[in-house]
């Protein structure tokens, strides 16, 4: 026989660690997934417009890739 009454669940503070720390990832995810499909990242070019910034896209690029670069085009 027990002497004292049987407390709810929500008496006991493990109860809230466990139910709560989960719960508040949930809502953080979903949180960071509206931000996310909100403000997408914008799209960057991949060839250089003008010659001055040719040096740094092709350098990107090459880190991005890690491939060699692209040969000079003849467009111009």
């Amino acid at each position: 026989m027990h002497p004292n009454p049987q407390q709810p669940f929500w008496r006991f503070g493990i109860n809230w660690l466990v139910i709560g720390l989960p719960l508040i990832a949930v809502v953080a995810s979903f949180i960071t997934l509206f931000i996310a499909i909100g403000n997408p990242d914008p799209v960057l070019q991949t060839r250089a417009i003008d010659a001055p910034e040719r040096p740094a896209v092709e350098g990107r690029n090459h880190a991005a890739t890690g491939g060699k670069p692209a040969a000079p085009s003849s467009d111009q």
